[in-house]
């Protein structure tokens, strides 16, 4: 062992139990067990402390847990125990970049190397307590011990009674904090369990007081590896993974459910979680995608996202109301999937007698509501299209424009042409071809002057075919008002539409 070298192992009993209840916080205070299996040979996998006091124990059948009354029963998830697995790595990886993680049935076990690290977050006894405060916030209780060698503090963590959260050992003390250890937290097989039995071998103090030359003749190399392991002495070679962060929740129903305002409730919390690990990273919620899985196995996926990235749970949860609102799922859910994308945090300087903003909140939600009044193809900003034809333009959603724009802004006046949509159809009288009077909105105009025709056609080759002339027209109306419009002759249609107003 290196002088320099400080591990910490993050351990989490009861994970499968665990991994589902994050997501029920209404569940926490009530005797739960999670069945695995397929029924009806379903078995405990794991429960929470409330029914081990009851007197649950893993391995007992559904009937047998029936008998114990008002026992709340789940099914194991594995989607749920893979979100809350790389929840977990994601705030150990905030602490350090070098994390192993320890495949072990029922526990969620890693270890990080925070060799260095003290002049970032303090001693071990703080950075401990602050990863474990951080832990808690994902709805998880775990416990972390921490030591100079990694099989030391692996160890120490598989030993730890329920009520005590942390523990540090000092330097050349990894023996004396082992020796109270039963053998179970070494994982060694029934074969050598049965003989240290025999000899009555109970704890790590006792296997490390054995002559290690009788116990490798007896043992092998298995017998030197456990006894080193039992003395804070046995070598390691870290091997690093791979941290991802991708933030993402998911949550399997008990039952189908149709009801929104039930899903939202459910929502909130898987929400407030991505919120939360997404703040970690000093990170805003971009965007949220919110995956429904309904029953016949189609899925219904809809996304929103606000004007700036922001971690306002009911900014969100008013966003994703009114998007299922105005785009239901028309069938029962069976499961419910949250991804979201990270954004910068975004701060705004304001001046001291400069007026104060909106709020981008409230314009979000208004836009939202607009969207689910008009729909969605008929709000945000026109943008024209590359063609000739009417309208000539589509609906491009608001985008906040970048600080860094160099484009130049001309101050030259141009007239306005104000498209009428959708264009409101003419009765036109003609004199020698040319537009001479017609009604529009209740009054009679009279043609003072009429430029054009400009005639424009395209699409020919197929079913879209259109033919026009254009006419901009000067008219006084019975009223004496005076019209200034742009008219156009639909060729194949036989009809007169007017299209825009100038101002």
């Amino acid at each position: 062992m290196n002088s320099g070298e400080l591990y910490a192992c993050l351990l989490v009993k009861e994970f499968s139990a665990q991994a589902l209840l994050r997501l029920r916080p209404e569940l926490r205070e009530k005797p739960c067990v999670v069945l695995d299996g397929e029924p009806p040979a379903e078995t405990v996998c794991s429960l929470n402390t409330r029914a081990r006091l009851l007197g649950v124990q893993r391995g007992m059948t559904k009937v047998e847990v029936d008998t114990f009354g008002n026992i709340t029963m789940l099914s194991r998830s594995r989607s749920a125990e893979a979100a809350s697995k790389t929840a977990l790595l994601e705030c150990a990886g905030t602490y350090s970049p070098r994390v192993e993680l320890q495949e072990e049935e029922n526990v969620f076990l890693c270890c990080l190397d925070i060799t260095g690290t003290e002049a970032l977050f303090g001693p071990p006894e703080v950075l401990a307590r602050s990863l474990r405060q951080r832990v808690a916030l994902l709805g998880i209780s775990a416990q972390v011990a921490v030591s100079g060698n990694f099989h030391t503090s692996m160890l120490l963590a598989k030993g730890l009674p329920a009520r005590t959260a942390i523990v540090v050992v000092p330097t050349a003390q990894e023996s004396a904090a082992l020796a109270s250890l039963p053998l179970s937290v070494l994982g060694i097989s029934e074969v050598h369990a049965e003989t240290l039995s025999r000899w009555g071998i109970r704890t790590l103090g006792m296997l490390a007081g054995l002559p290690q030359t009788d116990l490798i003749a007896r043992l092998g190399q298995d017998g030197k590896r456990l006894q080193q392991m039992a003395t804070g002495t046995l070598p390691h070679l870290f091997q690093p993974i791979d941290i991802p962060f991708v933030l993402e929740e998911t949550a399997e129903l008990d039952y189908p459910l149709d009801n929104l305002e039930s899903l939202l409730f459910g929502v909130a919390i898987m929400l407030e979680q991505l919120i939360v690990r997404a703040a970690m990273r000093v990170y805003a919620l971009a965007s949220v995608t919110i995956e429904l899985h309904l029953e016949g196995g189609r899925t219904h996926c809809r996304t929103v996202s606000p004007r700036i990235p922001t971690n306002d749970k009911h900014l969100w949860l008013k966003l994703l109301h009114l998007d299922l609102e105005a785009h239901p799922a028309n069938a029962p859910i069976d499961k419910v999937c949250l991804r979201a994308e990270p954004g910068a945090t975004s701060k705004v300087q304001l001046g001291l007698f400069s007026p104060q903003l909106p709020e981008p909140g409230r314009l979000d939600v208004t836009l939202a509501r607009i969207t689910a009044l008009v729909g969605d193809n008929n709000i945000g900003r026109a943008v024209l299209d590359d063609t000739h034809t009417s309208p000539g333009f589509h609906m491009e959603p608001f985008v906040i424009p970048s600080g860094n724009a160099t484009t130049q802004i001309s101050r030259t006046a141009y007239g306005c042409l104000r498209r009428v949509c959708p264009p409101e159809q003419l009765t036109i009288t003609l004199e020698s071809g040319r537009p001479s009077g017609f009604f529009f909105r209740g009054h009679r105009y009279t043609v003072r002057n009429a430029y054009g025709p400009w005639l424009a056609g395209g699409e020919w080759w197929n079913e879209q075919t259109w033919r026009q002339e254009q006419w901009d027209l000067i008219a006084r109306g019975d009223d004496e008002s005076m019209l200034y419009g742009c008219v156009l002759q639909d060729l194949i249609h036989k009809s007169w539409l007017l299209v825009g107003l100038y101002d």
